[in-house]
């Protein structure tokens, strides 16, 4: 019988958090640096595509599972490809993909919070952070200033990762599962979401975290 692990909970934004998009359009003295945005609703929100491989990286290099070309594990026979999944190039009795990672979506409180930001900054539910590089020996600036595009520190975001249950392996194995999802948890907490981390952007904290077991 097919069962889920339901984990809610928030995502909360610590630092500024960039996940690149795409604008169509430049424009001369617009922004060249967009994030993404729900094409609907023009609010940033986070793909659980962005979740899911920052997650699996993290773990791979936890756990000394890197590929020797440098891309995912492929193995087919470890949990992290039990749990992630693997190429359709691999050949693996695994079955599907067992983790969903959902899209993370605004909460409604911090919804409020930015649409006051864009009422009195003119922004659009975001910040722009203007970096430059600079010239180690002159002190000057060696390109002209980058304007960066980020969700503001302390934005927050519902949170959601289905855990599929598709067989008696599957839930005898439950708990090791959570427990390597957690750890992808922690990582991720230690280290950075999104683009720029080393610069201080994309840490987050998750917090309230449930987990629930269907019936």
């Amino acid at each position: 019988m097919l069962k889920y692990v339901t984990v809610t909970g928030t995502l909360k934004c610590l630092t500024g958090l960039r996940i690149g998009g795409s604008s169509g359009i430049v424009e001369i003295g617009g922004l060249d640096n967009p994030i993404i945005r729900d094409p609907l609703t023009e609010e940033p929100y986070i793909p659980g595509s962005s979740l899911k491989g920052k997650i699996r990286s993290l773990l791979e290099l936890d756990q000394g599972k890197i590929s020797k070309n440098g891309g995912p594990c492929d193995c087919g026979e470890c949990d992290i490809c039990l749990l992630f999944g693997t190429s359709a190039a691999t050949e693996t009795d695994q079955g599907p993909t067992r983790l969903i990672f959902r899209d993370c979506f605004l909460k409604e409180k911090s919804r409020d919070q930015l649409k006051k930001l864009q009422e009195k900054e003119g922004l659009n539910l975001t910040e722009v952070k203007t970096e430059v590089n600079i010239n180690r020996w002159k002190a000057k600036s060696l390109s002209g200033p980058r304007q960066m595009e980020r969700v503001p520190a302390g934005a927050e975001f519902e949170f959601r990762v289905d855990l599929r249950l598709l067989n008696e392996a599957d839930q005898k194995n439950k708990d090791n599962y959570i427990k390597l999802l957690e750890r992808g948890f922690d990582l991720l907490q230690q280290d950075a979401l999104g683009g720029s981390g080393s610069r201080g952007y994309g840490r987050i904290y998750l917090v309230d975290l449930k987990y629930q077991l269907s019936d």
